[in-house]
């Protein structure tokens, strides 16, 4: 192989890994989940649930699917809420599922709801049942706040019993 031959492969092969390195990937877009969880307690709530609603408790996991610009800003958010309840009563309604933005031991308006309502409700026949809700959309500024302090936010089921809530938590960020 002459000079001009290897000057022309090695010119060529740096081409290629400067390509490589400066590719549209660099500039994309990039989707990746947010996971948040918490034990739910009838205790936690505001005021503390008395009653037949008392005896159980609960956990819930959140997941933000995130999509971030180049410069990491949220761009785009959807939620998936799952919700595990056990030892309530038998035949237990779930009127409500929600995210508030408050701390412990205060209430907060609900701000991401998993879309049950009072007239659009699922119930716990045995006392001990799991949910799931996929797909909410979400204002992706919300979610950066519930990232930058998941703790400043709370999930909460209602029932027809306890409509303000019969079980609470606070965030935390799992990943």
């Amino acid at each position: 192989m002459n000079r001009m031959s290897r000057t022309l492969m090695f010119l060529a092969i740096a081409a290629c890994v400067v390509a490589a390195g400066c590719g549209s990937d660099a500039t994309a877009p990039s989707t990746t989940p947010v996971i948040f969880s918490t034990a739910l307690s009838p205790a936690n709530e505001v005021p503390a649930v008395g009653g037949t609603e008392s005896t159980g408790h609960g956990a819930v996991q959140i997941q933000f699917d995130v999509t971030r610009s180049a410069t990491g800003t949220l761009t785009a958010a959807t939620a998936t809420m799952t919700f595990q309840l056990t030892g309530y009563p038998a035949g237990t309604v779930v009127q409500g599922a929600h995210i508030h933005p408050a701390p412990a031991g205060v209430n907060g308006p609900v701000i991401i709801s998993t879309g049950l309502t009072a007239t659009n409700t699922v119930s716990v026949p045995s006392g001990t049942g799991e949910f799931t809700f996929k797909n909410i959309p979400v204002d992706p500024a919300l979610v950066q706040q519930i990232i930058d302090n998941p703790a400043a936010f709370y999930f909460n089921v209602h029932s027809p019993t306890n409509p303000g809530g019969f079980s609470r938590g606070q965030l935390s960020r799992v990943s």
